[in-house]
């Protein structure tokens, strides 16, 4: 069977087998019809199906008689900062994330620049099964190229208030970058030389094939990891293919862990100015530790950015994120952005003249582990209603799946979007302790299955 996943996150599948030219079509005429009028800006990364997806795309807007700003290649933060910054109605950024070379995606935005929320996120599929229009020819839309968009972006990550260009470029860091030959080679290096920063590629060709599974996770990050061994430098950065995850590797070539990243911004950010924080529901509990030591509140929403961004708003955030190296810095725009979190993180090591294997080390820690179980025949919603009774007297949150906070561990289960699966995810003072819970949860499901 052909595969399309589609979710508040957007519309993915597999090119040529489930996402092809007559669903792009019928996506986008969707969108078109829930944005009504207007322009859109359209950018993508850098895989070789972004070309056909990006013509496909751009000509059913023009089409519907939306006008279209094409930005190219760049990081999806950066079309959503665009949106704003241009005042357009919407934006689709053509990406499948972190999925691998025969993917590609449709990340549809509104147009504050965020990814549509839960409720229009319903609204605009509702144009899915109305009948399709198009302009005739002297109502049809115009074409324009905005080539300026990354630069851009990067001038205002640099008028940040926190962000001392001066100071960063004193401390002479070295780094070692791999983009996985994503957007990230367009724009990574451009932050970099502002910054003063000297840098080794690693996976930054212009090809947009990537050589490794792009997820920035340890066990894909082998080559990369020896390679900041090998070189002599500060710290590994690690972006995936369109710059919403940023991942380090400290200069000894060991993980920093990709959920530091959003516990080590946070600790800077409220060091600065103490104020409200929100996670989702599957992010690492330092950040509530670490959020403790300022006296701040730490809010969390179900998974997806969405998610996040809707409470960040709701509870007027200073700082927000996901443990998968998606930082969230309103001041700037409201998405997981790779290149603020560059700069905050060299920010951050630049004022406490630490080393990255330092800061780590003075973070609270833990260990998290994440397990599955496929449910054949029964409801994933049963079995979480069930596990709900079961833990009715614990501390629980049930606003996506169920998540159970203990004095020495948290496990959340939640059902996949995609596949009748129960994702089970656990995290614990040490990683024996997280592997036997989660076996522990396992088992408790597998009787209900």
């Amino acid at each position: 069977m052909p595969t399309l996943m589609v979710s508040i996150s957007g519309i993915r599948g597999i090119v040529g087998d489930g996402l092809t030219p007559d669903v792009i079509v019928k996506y986008t005429s969707a969108y078109a019809d829930f944005v009504e009028h207007g322009k859109v800006i359209v950018g993508r990364d850098a895989r070789i199906s972004g070309e056909m997806v990006n013509k496909i795309v751009t000509g059913t807007l023009l089409a519907k008689g939306l006008d279209v700003v094409d930005i190219g290649i760049v990081p999806t933060p950066t079309v959503q900062f665009t949106v704003k910054m241009l005042e357009a109605q919407g934006g689709i950024a053509i990406t499948a994330s972190h999925n691998p070379n025969e993917w590609n995606a449709l990340k549809l935005l509104n147009q504050t620049g965020q990814f549509l929320s839960p409720q229009e996120h319903e609204k605009m599929k509702t144009f899915l099964s109305s009948e399709t229009f198009y302009e005739s020819w002297e109502k049809i839309g115009r074409y324009s190229e905005h080539i300026e968009a990354i630069d851009k972006h990067i001038e205002a990550i640099l008028k940040l208030k926190l962000i001392n260009i001066e100071l960063i470029k004193s401390k002479k860091f070295k780094v070692l970058l791999d983009c996985v030959n994503g957007a990230g080679v367009y724009s990574v290096p451009k932050l970099l030389d502002k910054l003063g920063v000297e840098y080794i590629k690693l996976n930054c060709d212009a090809s947009g094939i990537f050589p490794r599974l792009p997820e920035p996770i340890p066990e894909n990050l082998t080559e990369t990891i020896q390679a900041v061994k090998e070189n002599n430098v500060d710290m590994g950065i690690v972006v995936d293919p369109d710059v919403d995850r940023l991942v380090l590797i400290t200069e000894n070539g060991d993980p920093f862990v990709e959920e530091n990243t959003i516990t080590q911004v946070v600790q800077f950010i409220l060091s600065k100015t103490p104020g409200n924080v929100v996670v989702n529901l599957s992010t690492t509990r330092a950040v509530d530790d670490v959020a403790k030591e300022f006296g701040c509140k730490v809010f969390r929403s179900p998974v997806g950015e969405a998610n996040v961004v809707q409470k960040m708003k709701e509870t007027d955030a200073l700082i927000g994120g996901e443990g998968s190296g998606g930082v969230i810095y309103p001041a700037l725009h409201y998405g997981r952005d790779a290149l603020v979190g560059i700069a905050l993180t060299l920010q951050h090591l630049a004022e406490k003249n630490i080393a990255l294997s330092e800061l780590k080390a003075k973070l609270p820690e833990y260990f998290i582990t994440k397990k599955k179980i496929e449910l054949q025949n029964a409801k994933p919603d049963e079995v979480i209603n069930h596990m709900i009774f079961k833990y009715k007297n614990q501390r629980i949150n049930t606003d996506d799946g169920l998540r159970i906070d203990l004095d020495d561990h948290w496990v959340h289960l939640r059902k996949s979007n995609t596949e009748p699966i129960i994702r089970i995810i656990v995290e614990a003072k040490n990683k024996e302790l997280a592997e036997r819970l989660a076996e522990k949860y396992l088992k408790e499901i597998e009787e209900l299955v």
